[in-house]
């Protein structure tokens, strides 16, 4: 019997965690309203080599995590910093909950929130 008390053997995290954690994280950052659809002129492409959630499309590649989030920010923020925030935020959540490398992550703003005057 051997004393090491780890036992080997693989890990498979299902493709549509990855969206989720990836989805819930920017829905975590200041600034987001929401995350819309990927636009269909992408969904071609994405779909022969990666996977497509809700605003989120990924690709895996060599074990290396990359990103496409669709946002639509809320007025009076600061796209740049949201941006950044975004990209932070989910390349944290991924290597911190999964512990995978990331190589990039595409933020695309859509459009931003108006909340109209009350009259």
């Amino acid at each position: 019997m051997s004393s090491d008390p780890y036992i080997e053997g693989k890990t498979t995290i299902a493709p549509e965690v990855l969206l989720t954690i990836a989805r819930l994280a920017a829905l975590k950052t200041n600034g987001v309203s929401r995350l819309t659809a990927v636009p269909q002129s992408s969904k071609p492409f994405l779909v022969k080599r990666g996977h497509v959630g809700e605003g989120v499309a990924i690709e895996i590649i060599d074990d290396v995590f990359y990103a496409d989030l669709y946002v639509i920010l809320k007025s009076d923020t600061h796209v740049r910093e949201v941006s950044h925030n975004l990209q932070h935020e989910i390349a944290r959540a991924i290597a911190e909950m999964v512990g995978m490398q990331v190589g990039r992550v595409n933020i695309h703003i859509e459009d931003i929130d108006y909340i109209e005057a009350e009259a």
